[in-house]
C-alpha cells in the first residue's frame, strides 16, 4: 500500500509543478511560445486594418501579417467560437500609391449640370 501511495503523491506533485516548469522554460526561450513557432523565433508583426460587424458575435476582420515583400493581408471571419480565413491577398507596398494616383488622375466625369447644358444646346431636351 505504501509504494502505491508514494507513487500517487509523486504523480500529483509532478502535475502541480509541470505548468510552472513549462512557463519558466518558455520565459528562457528554451521552448517555443506556440506550436507553430520555431525555437527563439520572433512572432510576425501583425496589424488590424479594418473590422466589420456582421452580427452580434460575428465580424469580418482584415489583418496585415508580415513586413515588406513578405506581407500578406488576411480576410478573417471571426465568431465567438472560431476564426476562418476567408481570403488571402498579397500586400503590395505600392498598391496604396497606385490607387491614390488613379484617383488623382482619374478622367473627369461631367457633372449633371454640364450634361444638362449640353443636352439643351443640342436640342434633345
Amino acid at each position: 500500500m505504501w509504494p502505491t501511495l508514494i507513487l500517487v503523491v509523486l504523480f500529483v506533485a509532478a502535475m502541480a509543478v509541470l505548468p510552472w516548469l513549462v512557463r519558466r522554460l518558455q520565459h528562457k526561450n528554451l521552448l517555443p511560445r506556440s506550436l507553430g513557432m520555431a525555437r527563439g523565433a520572433a512572432p510576425l508583426p501583425s496589424q488590424v486594418l479594418g473590422s466589420l460587424s456582421i452580427g452580434p458575435q460575428q465580424r469580418v476582420v482584415t489583418v496585415l501579417v508580415g513586413e515588406g515583400d513578405e506581407a500578406v493581408r488576411l480576410v478573417l471571419g471571426v465568431t465567438a467560437q472560431q476564426i476562418h480565413c476567408l481570403h488571402v491577398l498579397q500586400a503590395h507596398r505600392n498598391s496604396a500609391q497606385s490607387a491614390h494616383s488613379f484617383v488623382a488622375n482619374a478622367p473627369s466625369t461631367p457633372s449633371f449640370t454640364d450634361s444638362l447644358a449640353r443636352a439643351r444646346d443640342s436640342g434633345n431636351v
